[in-house]
């Protein structure tokens, strides 16, 4: 716990407070990559750093960060949007110290919500944004239309993937769309969008898939992909997941768990720049109205 300890102590110098929440978006090509494995380890590196952090489980068809974390979640967001529930009611303390909000399973695409509803949900999440430090929100895979929702709009947009091929392409694939859509002017993400290798076997292999992908990107859209560097394919992840305890904290000396710290503090450093006057929820309601 002392490597956690030692690694939360450096990311607090690096993430300040900021008149509203730091959003990261995490997102991927395809699903099986460990995106949401991802996200909750990295909730729990922010919070150990002191940060009040928020994780949204947004992937609304397959939402399962509760799962990784082995907690029942009586309520979700769909109770918010029916309006049986208020935002605070429906965030739980996970383990690790973050606080964690569900996925709307019952809802099959957020953008078939009416007007009303849909500017519900996200009246109640632009409070929460200006009375937290960190809120990240794990993505579904793929392009759709709630995908994209969330991640155009976010401050820093990270896209998970593996060293197969399958995964480059679709990761690549994410990331000419979202590059894409960042020039269409009002309401378009920032454009920064960062890289990660999950599950590699060495630093080199990482290197190797994240300078493919950044070359044709710069090459053919124009667009910097940002190095978040990796995390090694490690058994502890395997056994963590079956035990439905975080890695991290079932083992923080692992180097799994160090990757998780180096991707803090890069993020970190991300996002520790001037955030744009608008809140991340008013920018993907102009994307909604679209």
């Amino acid at each position: 716990m002392s490597l956690l300890i030692d690694q939360a102590t450096q990311l607090r110098t690096m993430v300040q407070q900021t008149t509203r929440a730091n959003v990261i978006a995490i997102t991927s090509g395809k699903g099986g990559v460990g995106k949401s494995n991802i996200a909750v380890n990295l909730a729990i590196q922010f919070a150990a750093a002191g940060r009040d952090v928020v994780l949204l489980d947004a992937d609304l068809g397959l939402a399962n960060a509760d799962v990784l974390c082995n907690v029942d979640l009586p309520y979700n967001l769909s109770h918010v949007i029916a309006r049986k529930k208020d935002l605070r009611d429906v965030m739980y303390r996970a383990p690790g110290g973050f606080r964690l909000i569900g996925g709307a399973s019952g809802l099959a695409r957020m953008a078939d919500l009416d007007d009303a509803d849909r500017q519900r949900l996200i009246r109640a999440m632009g409070e929460l944004e200006r009375q937290t430090d960190i809120i990240l929100i794990d993505t579904g895979a793929g392009i759709s239309p709630n995908v994209l929702a969330f991640t155009r709009a976010a401050d820093h947009i990270l896209v998970v993937t593996t060293p197969e091929p399958t995964a480059i392409t679709d990761a690549y694939a994410v990331i000419k769309v979202l590059s894409r859509l960042s020039q269409e002017g009002p309401g378009a993400s920032p454009g920064r969008l960062s890289l990660l290798v999950n599950m590699v076997r060495t630093a080199a292999e990482a290197r190797e898939v994240h300078d493919r992908i950044a070359r044709v990107a710069r090459q053919f859209l124009g667009a910097s992909i940002h190095d978040a560097g990796h995390v090694v394919r490690d058994d502890n992840v395997v056994s963590a997941v079956r035990r439905r305890v975080p890695f991290l904290l079932t083992a923080p000396r692992s180097a799994a768990s160090l990757g998780i710290g180096h991707l803090a503090m890069r993020l970190g450093q991300g996002v520790n720049v001037d955030l744009p006057a608008t809140g991340f929820f008013s920018r993907m309601s102009r994307w909604f109205g679209r």
